[in-house]
């Protein structure tokens, strides 16, 4: 995840502060498990339908032929939206005996949910694939994706890559954390001693504590502990969002949980509770399966606090 820096309204609307602002929100109070609806696939395990896709300017060892360059051979416009010459946004029919949808890195940009969700449960799985590609193509760096969900901007809005939403990062090491993503949300979390800037984990006993991407910060809470499966395996993510409240769950483990995701473009920061959600190409090749969610109008037992 790239952090963008909020603009001078966007501080000013929602005046966390340098070191991020502790507040005492206090979650809904549990309510009686209900029903779950069946699990809906939001991909159909054959093409794209049901998805839009969107990028921007690709690396300068791309070749996208019709796309302006500048003197230097840097491209100067995005691919944009639903066109695909790199073929980033593909089907695999068969990987390890099931359909998958192949991201592969080439060029940085989303793919994005055309349904928009709210209360619910959502399960998809992932795996790495072996390609990277400039700029993140060094043997040290991670591998990179993400779930962004809430999304509330369109492709590209205000010159951001991507758009305003909240994200479940993944990449390797890091799946779960969060990214308050041209927005604001709180998390339970301390700071880790000796980091300067200072860096937030994620703890069920600390102080609720927001996160955006103001000066001088990511927007970044790092999740209690890596649950991920080692790169060549399939792991599976669960995102269960109810009302204002959000936990990301990583194989199985919750690693955090979160509450109050805010939008701060207006004069006001208002709730946001739903949204298309997107899948990131960012650099490394990245196989997702089995995408699917159900309504909800309680949290899962299995997950409930």
């Amino acid at each position: 995840m790239t952090a963008h820096a909020m603009d001078r309204r966007e501080f000013a609307a929602l005046a966390l502060g340098a070191a991020g602002l502790t507040v005492f929100a206090t979650p809904r109070p549990q309510v009686p498990q209900a029903p779950h609806a069946d699990w809906t696939p939001l991909w159909n395990g054959k093409n794209l339908d049901g998805w839009t896709t969107w990028m921007q300017q690709p690396e300068p060892t791309s070749e996208v032929p019709g796309l302006t360059r500048d003197a230097n051979g840097r491209y100067t416009e995005p691919i944009g939206p639903n066109r695909d010459p790199l073929k980033v946004f593909t089907v695999v029919p068969d990987v390890d005996g099931k359909p998958a949808i192949r991201i592969s890195g080439e060029a940085f940009g989303e793919l994005r949910s055309t349904r928009v969700l709210e209360d619910y449960h959502l399960r998809l799985q992932f795996k790495w694939g072996q390609k990277k590609w400039p700029p993140r193509d060094a043997p040290t760096r991670q591998r990179d994706s993400g779930l962004l969900y809430h999304v509330h901007a369109s492709p590209g809005e205000g010159g951001r890559l991507w758009a305003r939403s909240i994200e479940l990062q993944i990449q390797e090491g890091d799946t779960g954390d969060l990214y308050a993503v041209g927005s604001a949300i709180a998390v339970r979390a301390t700071t880790i001693p000796g980091t300067t800037p200072a860096e937030y984990i994620y703890d069920p006993s600390g102080p609720w504590t927001y996160f955006s991407q103001i000066a001088g910060q990511t927007g970044r809470c790092i999740k209690q502990s890596d649950a991920e499966h080692p790169s060549g395996e399939w792991n599976a993510v669960e995102l269960v969002c109810l009302g204002q409240r959000c936990i990301h769950v990583v194989n199985g483990k919750v690693v955090m949980r979160l509450h109050g995701a805010t939008r701060i473009t207006g004069a006001v920061p208002t709730p946001v509770t739903s949204g298309a959600i997107i899948l990131q190409s960012e650099g490394a090749e990245v196989f997702y399966r089995d995408v699917a969610m159900r309504s909800i109008t309680a949290i899962p037992p299995e997950y409930a606090e």
